[in-house]
This record gives C-alpha cells, sequence and structure tokens, in this order.
C-alpha cells in the first residue's frame, strides 16, 4: 500500500497539484483501493496531529517574524552591518549573509527570510554593482540559515514527529547556524576578492557606528533572549515564542514606532496564512506517516540497511542521498514529516542521537529550498532580480560545496551537534 500511495503522490505532484494536496489525495486515493483500512481513520488522524501543544509556538513565531523583519529594523540592521564589514572584500555580499543570520533569530523561516531580506539587499547589491545572478544565489543560500538559528519553524515539526526536545534542538542549531553563516561570508570573501566586487568606500565613524547600534540594539536582544530563556529553562518554547511576539509589539510600537493598525493587520494575516500553510501539510503527511508506521515499513527498513550496509558510515552516507533527493523535489516541512518515522529508528540502530538526525535532516533538506527543481528561496530571490534560474544556480556552485561539506561534519561529528 505504502508503495501505491507514493506512486500516486509523485503522480499528482507532477500534474502541478500542491504538496499538501498531493499528500491528501494520495493518502484517501490509496486507501480507498486497498480497503483494508477504514478512511474515517485517516481523518480523525490528521485531527489528531494538529492537537499538539507545542504547535501554539508557530504562529507566534511566525507573528514575531512579520512584525520584526519589516519597517525600520530592516534598515537600521544593514546601515549596521555595512559599518562593521562593507568595506572588505565581497563586504556587502556578506552584510546579506549576516542579516539573514541575524533574522534567524527572529522569523525561524526561510521563505520569509528570502522574501524580506531579498527585497531589501538585492536591488541595493545590484546598485552597487554586484551581478544580479550572484546577489539572488547569496540571499537564497544565507536565508536557509533562518531555519538553524533558534527559534526555527523546521525543528518545531520535526521536533512534533520524533518527541525530541524543542529546546535541545534550538540549542544544537546555533553552532552549525554560525558554521554556515561563516562558511557562506568566505564564499563571498573569496569572490569578491577574485572578481573584484565593488567595496564600500565610506570613511568609518564611531559616533554613526554607535548611532546604529543603539538603534538595532532592541531587536538584536531578541536572539539572546529566546537563547537565554531556553538555555537556563526559564521558559517552554511555547511560553517563548508568546513573549516573543509581546516584545515585537512593544519594540515596533514604542521603539521604533512605526506600528500601526495597517502593518499589525498585515502581520496577523501574513502569520495566519503561513501557519495555516504548515498545518496543512501536517495534516496531510500524518496520514502518510501513519500508513507507514501500520505497515511497519520503518522497522523493515531498518532491517534492510543494517543487513545490506552494516557499515554504520554507510548508512549515514545512505540517509544523507536520500534527504538531498528528498528535498530537491519535496518542500522541506514535508520532507521532515515523511522522512522522520523512517529515519529515528534506523539512526538510533547506527548509535546516532536524535538531536543530531534533526539538525543533520534539516541542513540537508534545507539545501533542497535552493537548488532546482523546487527550490522555494532560488525562485524567490531568482523572480526580485529579475533573472533567470540557470545563472543564479551557477553562481551556487561554491556555496553548494561549503552547505555538502558542513553537513558531512554534522553528519560524522557528534560534538558539533550535541552539547
Amino acid at each position: 500500500m505504502t508503495l501505491l500511495i507514493i506512486g500516486l503522490f509523485i503522480t499528482a505532484a507532477l500534474f502541478s497539484i500542491p504538496i499538501a494536496h498531493s499528500l491528501v489525495l494520495a493518502s484517501v486515493t490509496g486507501l480507498l483501493i486497498i480497503d483494508r483500512v477504514p478512511v474515517h481513520l485517516a481523518v480523525e488522524q490528521m485531527l489528531t496531529q494538529t492537537q499538539s501543544f507545542p504547535l501554539i509556538a508557530i504562529p507566534f513565531f511566525m507573528m514575531t517574524g512579520a512584525l520584526m523583519v519589516s519597517g525600520k529594523l530592516g534598515q537600521s540592521l544593514v546601515n549596521l552591518l555595512t559599518m562593521m564589514i562593507g568595506r572588505v572584500h565581497g563586504g556587502p555580499a556578506q552584510v546579506g549573509v549576516l542579516s539573514s543570520t541575524i533574522f534567524g533569530g527572529v522569523s525561524g523561516s526561510a521563505v520569509a527570510d528570502a522574501s524580506a531580506i531579498g527585497s531589501m539587499l538585492i536591488p541595493w547589491l545590484k546598485k552597487l554593482g554586484y551581478p544580479a545572478p550572484f546577489a539572488a544565489g547569496t540571499l537564497a543560500a544565507a536565508a536557509t540559515i533562518d531555519i538553524l538559528i533558534p527559534p526555527s519553524i523546521p525543528m518545531i515539526v520535526y521536533a512534533l514527529v520524533s518527541g525530541a526536545s524543542i529546546g535541545a534542538l534550538f540549542v544544537a542549531g546555533i553552532l552549525p547556524g554560525l558554521l554556515m553563516c561563516g562558511g557562506f561570508m568566505l564564499v563571498c570573501y573569496i569572490q569578491g576578492r577574485r572578481r573584484n566586487f565593488p567595496r564600500d568606500t565610506t570613511p568609518f565613524e564611531w559616533g554613526a557606528f554607535m548611532h546604529q547600534l543603539m538603534h538595532a540594539g532592541p531587536a538584536l536582544a531578541m536572539p539572546v533572549l529566546i537563547i537565554i530563556f531556553l538555555r537556563f529553562g526559564i521558559a517552554t518554547p511555547t511560553e517563548v515564542s508568546v513573549m516573543s511576539t509581546l516584545y515585537a509589539l512593544v519594540v515596533s510600537g514604542l521603539v521604533y514606532r512605526d506600528l500601526n493598525l495597517t502593518k499589525l493587520k498585515a502581520a496577523a494575516v501574513e502569520a495566519g496564512i503561513s501557519t495555516g500553510v504548515v498545518l496543512l501539510i501536517i495534516m496531510a503527511s500524518s496520514v502518510i506517516g501513519w500508513i507507514v508506521t501500520y505497515e511497519q515499513l520503518p522497522a523493515a527498513f531498518t532491517l534492510y540497511a543494517k543487513e545490506t550496509l552494516q557499515e554504520p558510515w554507510l548508512i549515514i552516507l545512505a540517509m544523507n542521498l536520500i534527504m538531498l533527493a528528498t528535498g530537491m523535489f519535496i518542500d522541506l516541512p514535508a520532507a521532515v514529516l515523511l522522512l522522520t518515522p523512517m529515519f529515528v529508528p534506523l539512526a538510533s540502530a547506527v548509535g546516532m542521537d536524535t538531536i543530531q538526525l534533526g539538525i543533520m535532516m534539516i541542513v540537508n533538506l534545507s539545501i533542497g529550498l535552493y537548488h532546482p527543481p523546487i527550490g522555494t528561496t532560488l525562485f524567490i530571490t531568482s523572480s526580485i532580480a529579475k533573472v533567470r534560474i540557470g545563472d543564479v544556480v551557477m553562481e551556487l556552485i561554491p556555496f553548494y560545496a561549503v552547505a555538502v561539506t558542513l553537513l558531512l561534519g554534522f553528519a560524522y561529528l557528534p560534538w558539533l551537534t550535541l552539547r
């Protein structure tokens, strides 16, 4: 039955039916054809999957990002980072990478990051003289750092299925996120030096720098506060999400003074739509996940992998290859929900911690966000830059190399993710 459902899902996806709808159609049609399991159980499973307290964090983190990313904060942050690193080789492009890393502590969504930061920085980079494909590629890759730096929506989704601690995942994602940031900044530096990209020539002024630092301070403090609250057990991730929204309302309304009813309404609508998309994918994927478990496929898959590959390093490599292939064709939240039930038992069998598996999976699948044919952030930034996808992909080759190299480190060096 599982193979039939997978075939139906691929067929529906090829006809450009949205991923969530394709999952529902495939699972329900498969149940009707096989007629071994009552269809009403699929509906019950979909509804049951949404009755989870940690899921409340998703709309609040979405709301926080919508409030903080827009408005004066973004421009203030860009000005601050430009003063810091704009004079080095590839500095303006590195500003984009750092901006995505910092916004990662606010929104938790790579798509939101690509839209907000890309709309702000890609026209600026083009105006400075950077090739449009390079600007689009840099921001498409950098946006995925957002889902490693806490808060992270995919980490919440993974925790829902695997039973891992959301707080532990958030803390584990900090070092990988910073390493990814450093790797992408190195690519920008090398490319900037090799191709002689323009740099900021404005003289550095301490007074202006301190002014920008004080102006961006309240927003920069949010990621630090989130990490402190989670690391020391002051609040649960769900409680932190509510507090972050309240903090965003206070900062936007009283510090930056750019919060009005129009912006508040737009932020609420954006958060609601984004949350609805994630929840629909969760509900749709839960049916297939339940069917896979019902047919004891994870246990069979684990036994097959252990008997065939035998060596733990080969099994981990095979998992990575499967994730890479899946991430190129299925959106990240759906891929997490589909692969987690299969890989958690297998990871346990080879001695891999659930937290390490989660970071490895999210890093792996995030590469698909800026890789064709699906490439959500790739399409967003290419559209903003008004360039062809193929030209952007050529500029992304060094970023792919850095991402895969770091991915292998996260897969085989547990100390990079476990603390």
